[in-house]
């Protein structure tokens, strides 16, 4: 039996293939989507609907569309890159630019006719009213 030593960093350097054959098999095809960056979103709930908060700062509203079919709701957009007249050298771009999409799956309860959207300082927010639940009734004997 032959010893071998030790590396730590060997782990380190195999993380990046370890976790792109995790997602290719959950079928997401990372390097060949034409999705490139994904808005931070918030999804809560009241009594009375759904309200989804998505954080997509720097578009237009004419550059957003909200589609919902089957009970799945879908931000998809795209944001663009100012075109800069001078010639730069960047020695940093941490801002994401291109297309986006998120979509949920929504309970049966929603009244899809009354989805609302509303877009101010950078964010989305999108109100999913429910149904109102039946009451329990109490039902008399004669």
């Amino acid at each position: 039996m032959s010893l071998v030593r030790w590396n730590p960093m060997r782990s380190l350097i195999l993380l990046p293939d370890e976790i792109e054959r995790f997602f290719d098999g959950w079928g997401l095809d990372l390097q060949n989507s034409d999705t490139l960056w994904s808005p931070s979103v918030d999804l809560s709930e009241t009594d009375n609907a759904y309200e989804i908060q998505a954080e997509i700062p720097g578009m237009n509203k004419k550059d957003i569309k909200i589609s919902f079919s089957d009970n799945v709701l879908s931000l998809t957009g795209e944001r663009k890159q100012e075109k800069d007249e001078k010639k730069k050298s960047y020695h940093r771009t941490e801002r994401f630019y291109g297309r986006f999409q998120r979509s949920f799956r929504l309970p049966h309860d929603v009244k899809a006719d009354e989805i609302k959207a509303n877009y101010k300082n950078g964010v989305l927010i999108v109100e999913i009213p429910k149904f109102e639940e039946g009451k329990a009734k109490e039902i008399v004997v004669n």
